[in-house]
């Protein structure tokens, strides 16, 4: 579906708009050109299926070698193929998200988000409604602002045997909990119980690869015990990741044991 939208959108702009790439052109035609398709073939011609799909031509332009393989201006017209048909092996490949996941990227005006978070979604296999919350949280902004979390942006989609994890890499910092639904004021015990009981969407926040482990546990860290609120475990770093819940102020002599800790 997704590679056959990608062909609507390359016929529209070049075939009916002769190569006439401003958004603003060929409005009446496109308008025009979903009727007729509507009114012989059925639903999904809609008017805004078809802008979508021209948006979605020119924003994921596939290279030289893919377009000499597609169909040439003397293949049939839009409708008159199979989406199988529409669709060449070099198109499908290239989009291995689906149709919904393309739509809502396209709400994303940065190209280089736009690229991050469609890299990400195919990395972490996220939903989309998992690609819709991180989108609405500018995670992309949050990564770029993070310490030491620039290079997250620039890494390529494939990983490569010398690419070392780094945990300022892994961990994300700031996080944004507004899907806890917490009142102005609450306690570190209100914070811990909204924290698992929408555990899915924390895990989510945390990142890739974390797995929970269990609250309020034990651990001896040399000759001293240390109760942590929240105890996870990293499956790439081959880590823990302890989660001590501070409301008040961080004191210098608490963020040292933490430290010592950790």
């Amino acid at each position: 579906m997704t590679a056959t939208y990608w062909e609507f959108g390359r016929r529209i702009v070049e075939f009916e708009q002769g190569g006439e790439k401003r958004a603003g052109y060929g409005q009446e035609l496109v308008a025009r050109l979903a009727e007729d398709l509507t009114a012989r073939f059925g639903r999904g011609y809609s008017l805004s299926n078809l802008k979508s799909a021209r948006t979605f031509y020119l924003l994921w332009p596939i290279g030289q070698t893919t377009s000499d393989q597609l169909p040439s201006r003397d293949t049939p017209k839009i409708g008159q193929t199979v989406s199988g048909q529409l669709a060449t092996a070099p198109v499908r490949c290239a989009f291995p998200l689906p149709w919904s996941h393309y739509v809502r990227l396209m709400t994303v005006k940065n190209d280089a988000a736009r690229c991050f978070y469609e890299t990400e979604a195919l990395r972490g296999g996220w939903s989309v409604r998992q690609l819709d919350r991180q989108i609405a949280t500018i995670f992309y902004e949050r990564t770029a602002l993070s310490r030491n979390k620039t290079a997250m942006l620039t890494k390529g989609a494939k990983a490569r045997p010398e690419d070392r994890v780094e945990a300022d890499e892994e961990i994300k910092d700031p996080l944004v909990l507004e899907f806890l639904n917490l009142k102005d004021e609450y306690s570190e015990s209100d914070l811990e119980e909204a924290l698992l009981r929408h555990l899915e969407k924390f895990l989510l926040e945390l990142g890739d690869n974390f797995a929970f482990v269990g609250r309020q546990r034990r651990l001896r860290i040399g000759e001293e015990w240390y109760r942590v609120d929240l105890l996870f475990y990293h499956r790439k770093l081959r880590c823990l990741v302890v989660i001590d819940l501070k409301i008040g102020k961080l004191t210098h002599a608490y963020a040292g044991q933490m430290h010592t800790c950790i």
